[in-house]
């Protein structure tokens, strides 16, 4: 059966050091889908995040590209099985280079946090109670 994929391309200053920062999360790189100017960074079967050099990115679009340090172009979103699993994937972003981003988010059936990555762009990790979905 067919699943639907999503892939986030986003620009980076530094591609080694980007590339460092999201395997020390713990994601892997596809390298059939990566050289010198992307890398592909493998989240789940269904997300894949490229990150690509600020040359390679504007070989995509007409618009200027956003300064995420400055502006915000985009908020990603992931689930998490556990409000533990949040706290890991946040704390671990924090502990190699990411920055707390926002307030943390605790509704009870919901939890989130949120960190910038090493060029700004904003990941929010969220859990949500599996009942309060059904229900």
């Amino acid at each position: 059966m067919y699943q639907q994929m999503i892939f986030v391309n986003l620009p980076v200053a530094d591609l080694d050091a980007s590339k460092k920062f999201f395997t020390e999360l713990g994601y892997s790189i596809n390298p059939q889908f990566s050289d010198e100017t992307a890398a592909s960074v493998v989240i789940s079967d269904t997300i894949v995040t490229m990150l690509l050099t600020k040359e390679k990115y504007a070989q995509f679009t007409k618009k200027e590209i956003a300064d995420a340090t400055r502006t915000s172009e985009v908020l990603i979103a992931l689930s998490a099985e556990s409000r533990e699993k949040v706290d890991e994937l946040v704390d671990k972003a924090i502990a190699v280079g990411g920055t707390a981003s926002g307030e943390t988010q605790d509704l009870g059936f919901m939890y989130g946090r949120s960190f910038d990555d090493l060029d700004g762009h904003t990941w929010e990790v969220v859990w949500m109670d599996p009942a309060a979905i059904e229900g």
